[in-house]
């Protein structure tokens, strides 16, 4: 297969762009990614205002997030391949330019039905955008410095969004309403699109032989169900019969899948990839950082809006270390990759990022900000930021460039699937543990204090404890509700520190089967991939 890299209407090609072509374009594709990966986290800052104004149950609010993460990543896979086969910048335009509508409908929803259905769409058209950003990039920069680079900003990128998210969102709820938060995405896709269409060249694959629709069917049907059933486990239990059936049909349908995928002629994803362990094994611990991170992520939130009982703003502006974290060592732990090899780096990402799930486990209620809670975040950054680009960087490296939008829908499926499943086991840990320490005590505290309704939410939503701090009380009782709320912040904190745990156990682990099965010696980029494809399937393996 050939790869064509003609821009409509301008005359360029990849080829042919300059250095400066080039940056403009990894410039513009930043920004269609800012936009996707954004757009999630302002969302998170606003549901409080959203449960009040559209009188939303806790029920409510988890659809307004997990209807984008459903569609979004039970469209990744097939959205990748068929912007290999159609064209990835037109997919893009279309993408950013679905996202703006969607958006748009948002802001003007007076409803939280409405609310939900466009978060989904906003869903769909953000798996159009997401794997054409990689794919563009790996075709833009062949050379493997130059795409090491671009794809250390790419990540770079990906996690000062979702860092930052918490800060700009608080900004807009300190003036505006939750509308904002979906206005602020039109002008960015505008610019977007505008940049894209000036400075990012057309790239596709030139497939001849039929497009593998039931392949496309049964990933959406695959992912979407596993997707589904984590996002629900904790509702109705990790071992419900709503859980294990929803597992099981998970299973059988992306078994069902693998096998099709592995005998038609020209799938929508190649599982010959698999055989590559600079392929799989840097996609398992992508997973798994994000499962950590994200996890990570849901806690930090319920301690500083729970426990120190921060406004929205001032959360934002206190996990900016993070942010800042990952912007500065993306770039560095990429480019070191190249000198000291990916496993090397890798597997010390995910020590460091152990070390830092252990250090916020430690948390107390008086702990001080600076000191531990600010150590946790920058090396859950740093540790973040040196699996992020180098896994990455490996998993692009690894795929043909005619099928470098199906290797980008695994990478970034991996990352959705690692963060829900991050969210949904380490907040239920969290959440179980909170509940079994404050539930019986809530119950038996009089009326006067907390009303009826606000005792079922806080028996099971350590974040509720703002809403009680805020509630008017008899001066009276005003001795035993600082006790209580301080039990609640204790019993949370219990709570962090038993999934903090869990996710360093998962993360060394992880890093000691990375360790063990990914090669040690620094990799020779596209050479690799020659390689690999002049030779039987299990001979590459063996090379890794």
């Amino acid at each position: 297969m050939t790869v064509s890299t003609a821009i409509r209407g301008s005359g360029q090609t990849v080829a042919t762009l300059s250095q400066r072509g080039k940056m403009a374009a990894l410039v513009a594709i930043c920004l269609a990614e800012l936009l996707v990966v954004l757009d999630n986290t302002l969302v998170n800052v606003a549901l409080p205002s959203m449960a009040v104004q559209l009188e939303a149950d806790m029920s409510g609010l988890q659809w307004i997030v997990d209807a984008f993460t459903l569609a979004f990543s039970g469209l990744l896979l097939a959205m990748g391949h068929l912007g290999d086969r159609y064209g990835r910048r037109l997919f893009m335009i279309i993408g950013l330019t679905g996202v703006a509508v969607m958006s748009a409908a948002g802001a003007l929803s007076s409803g939280l039905g409405q609310v939900i259905a466009a978060r989904a769409g906003m869903g769909v058209f953000a798996a159009v955008v997401f794997p054409a950003t990689l794919a563009l990039i790996t075709n833009i920069f062949t050379k493997p410095r130059e795409r090491a680079a671009a794809i250390a900003l790419w990540t770079a990128m990906a996690g000062i969004a979702i860092a930052i998210g918490p800060t700009i969102g608080g900004w807009l709820l300190e003036y505006f309403s939750w509308h904002s938060v979906f206005w602020i995405n039109v002008p960015v896709a505008v610019v977007a699109v505008a940049a894209v269409l000036i400075t990012v060249p057309e790239s596709r694959a030139d497939h001849v032989d039929r497009l593998d629709r039931i392949g496309i069917v049964l990933s959406l049907a695959g992912v979407t169900t596993l997707v589904w059933s984590i996002i629900e486990a904790p509702k109705h239990g990790w071992l419900s019969t709503e859980s294990l059936a929803g597992y099981v049909l998970s299973i059988v349908l992306l078994s069902v899948f693998v096998a099709w995928e592995l005998r038609v002629r020209t799938p929508v994803l190649n599982m010959n990839l698999f055989r590559i362990r600079r392929f799989a094994l840097p996609s398992l611990a992508i997973t798994v950082s994000y499962f950590s991170a994200f996890g990570f992520l849901f806690l930090i939130t319920q301690y500083f809006q729970g426990v120190k009982e921060l406004s929205p703003l001032q959360f934002g502006l206190h996990s900016l270390p993070f942010a800042v974290a990952v912007g500065f060592f993306a770039p560095l732990a990429t480019m070191a990759a190249q000198r000291l090899g990916t496993t090397a780096m890798v597997v010390s990402g995910l020590l460091i990022l152990a070390v830092a799930m252990f250090i916020a486990g430690q948390v107390k209620v008086d702990t001080p900000y600076v000191g531990p809670v600010v150590i946790s975040m920058i090396l859950m950054g740093l540790g973040f930021a040196v699996v992020q680009g180098p896994a990455t960087e490996s998993i692009m490296g690894s795929v043909p460039l005619e099928e470098a939008g199906a290797g980008s829908a695994v990478n970034d499926t991996t990352r959705e699937v690692g963060g829900a499943l991050g969210v949904a086991v380490l907040g239920s840990i969290m959440t179980s543990v909170y509940s079994h320490r404050i539930a019986s005590r809530i119950g038996s505290i009089p009326e006067a204090i907390m009303t009826a309704k606000q005792k079922d939410l806080a028996s099971n939503t350590p974040i509720s404890v703002i809403q009680i701090v805020k509630a008017p009380v008899n001066p009276f009782l005003a001795s035993a509700k600082a006790d209580l709320i301080h039990a609640m912040k204790v019993a949370a904190l219990q709570g962090s520190q038993s999934a903090s745990f869990v996710a360093v156990g998962a993360l060394v682990v992880c890093a000691l089967i990375v360790a063990v099965a990914l090669p040690w010696r620094p990799e020779g980029g596209q050479s690799m991939l020659l390689a690999w494809r002049e030779k039987e399937p299990a001979a590459a393996d063996s090379e890794g």
